[in-house]
């Protein structure tokens, strides 16, 4: 059966629904997971979804009585412990993959590539010129693929490359296997927002972007661990090469667990039963913002490029990028400055983990608990002392080793913000094509953010780094400001369409479209009146 047949008798079912009891209960026996599989064929059983339009209006009217609280929490829970922790995990390795430069400079690495300063730089910021060069082209290409197997794909391909970077004799080869594992990772973030607003309501959202994005503190003091470990190996393999080597194979392992474990999307996730599906679709029906569309818009791609949040996530991402960049490249060698040896730099990697993942806890938690809409707020307040750090690693004196310490743990705080933006793409952006274009615009800034983050490190300037710090107040101040400029915008956006629609009801206007009809029509922030 084609596609278009497909759409045609799920539509069918969703009229039926509107009839007697039993048409109701008739086409809520359908979809079945294995009438799905026969539906859409081979090519969306392994690489693509189901996304008609019509299963998402069924799912709305069948749960149009409203939807028992007790069996959504149940669903919550189910997805949580099915999503959250595959996620977390990714971005552990995410983050353990782009440390691992680090560590093999603490490794040896420089000496015996035979790496100069700018070598050294390069080879951190060829990383994100793959990541550039990709972005765009990932992103489309994600919207035609499953989201979970092209995810796995990807995630397995870096940790293929990463591995293969313990092979290599100089700076040339080295450089293009960077690259080549910059590109795979470039739809990581976009996949994991992608996967996340599939599953849970703009609400839920935060602390769930959050749950798996502190899993970047726990990569950070895994990443610790494993640098110590390694460390102590005395081997004919030198240090640096075995840290490549077993964190790539590591990341290849799970690259197919996700594969095969994270669904396209709530329609085709085997482990809910018929009814928790109906139940996934329908919850977010309050979104707004749909859940999948396999249908590249080009009046949406257009209206992302003249809407000026696309560039506001852009800068955003970059200013929250430059002070990431020079912790993750040369974390280790401003900590060994400070006056530690190798073991101990390795060592105190652990709690300055650890810290990141409880203050990005501390922050979700802060902004799940606030008032509505106080989002930016929290996001503003968490930025002031990672302001502070930095500052202090400027103008504290060299001898009080134990102050720039604890300054250089505060600057881990930028990660709570960050997880916080994240989840404004995935909140205000209507519209599947649209919110690709915020996502890659997203990505994009990350990119650059962190090619021109290492170039702010000077050895010269070794162990105090006065560019590579300035660069982080820089990058702080600038990041305050957007965040504030979000605040406003997102006030007067919504002030506009309440008075709007206050205008349309004075005068005895139609009211238009009711949320249920917006929810999954794929329509955008701009043209979708119900949007909030």
């Amino acid at each position: 059966m084609s596609r278009r047949d497909s759409g045609e008798s799920f539509g069918k079912a969703a009229m039926d629904m509107k009839g007697t009891d039993v048409q109701l209960e008739n086409a809520v026996q359908a979809p079945t997971v294995q009438e799905i599989q026969g539906i859409a064929g081979w090519y969306q059983r392994h690489f693509g979804v189901i996304d008609s339009k019509e299963i998402y209006d069924a799912a709305v009217a069948h749960c149009a009585g409203g939807i028992d609280p007790v069996e959504e929490l149940k669903l919550v829970r189910k997805v949580d412990y099915r999503i959250i922790p595959l996620l977390g995990v990714c971005y552990a390795f995410y983050y353990i993959d782009k440390t691992t430069l680090s560590y093999a400079a603490l490794f040896g690495i420089r000496e015996d590539l035979h790496l100069n300063s700018n070598e050294y730089s390069w080879l951190g910021s060829i990383f994100y010129w793959g990541w550039l060069v990709w972005a765009v082209p990932g992103n489309l290409l994600m919207q035609k693929m499953a989201i979970g197997k092209y995810l796995g794909i990807n995630i397995f391909f870096w940790g293929f490359f990463l591995a293969w970077q313990a092979l290599t004799h100089g700076f040339p080869a080295m450089a293009v296997l960077r690259f080549i594992s910059g590109a795979c990772e470039a739809v990581a973030d976009p996949c994991f927002m992608f996967v996340t607003a599939m599953w849970y309501t703009r609400r839920e959202q935060p602390i769930r972007i959050g749950l798996w994005y502190l899993a970047n503190g726990v990569g950070v003091a895994f990443g610790g661990i494993i640098g110590y470990g390694i460390g102590q190996i005395s081997s004919h393999i030198p240090n640096w090469r075995l840290e490549f080597l077993i964190v790539g194979l590591c990341c290849c392992l799970w690259g197919a667990m996700i594969f095969m474990l994270v669904p396209g999307s709530p329609v085709t996730a085997r482990w809910l039963t018929q009814e928790q599906r109906w139940i996934a679709i329908a919850r977010l029906s309050g979104n707004q913002t749909g859940i999948e569309n396999k249908t590249f818009k080009w009046y949406q791609f257009k209206e992302a490029l003249i809407d000026p949040k696309t560039y506001l996530f852009f800068l955003f991402a970059v200013s929250g990028n430059v002070p990431s960049a020079g912790i993750s490249n040369f974390g280790t060698l401003i900590v060994k400055g400070l006056g530690y040896n190798q073991v101990v730099t390795t060592l105190l990697q652990i709690p300055y983990g650890a810290f990141i993942s409880l203050v990005i806890l501390l922050c979700i938690w802060i902004n799940h608990r606030a008032p509505t809409n106080s989002r930016t707020m929290v996001m503003a307040i968490s930025i002031l002392p990672n302001l502070a750090g930095t500052l202090g690693l400027v103008f504290i004196p060299s001898e009080h080793k134990v102050a720039r310490l604890i300054c250089y743990y505060l600057t881990g705080i930028s990660n709570a913000a960050f997880v916080l933006g994240l989840s404004l793409v995935t909140g205000n952006v209507g519209g599947h094509t649209k919110k690709l274009i915020a996502n890659a615009a997203t990505g994009l800034g990350m990119c650059v953010g962190n090619i021109i983050g290492p170039f702010f490190y000077k050895t010269a300037q070794a162990p105090r780094y006065q560019l590579g710090m300035g660069s982080m107040v820089f990058s702080n101040i600038m990041k305050l400001v957007i965040v504030l400029i979000f605040r406003y915008m997102f006030m007067w956006q919504n002030r506009v369409r309440d008075r709007r629609a206050a205008e349309r009801e004075a005068s005895g206007e139609a009211k238009g479209p009711s949320a249920d009809e917006t929810a999954f029509s794929d329509m955008t922030d701009w043209e979708n009146p119900n949007f909030r």
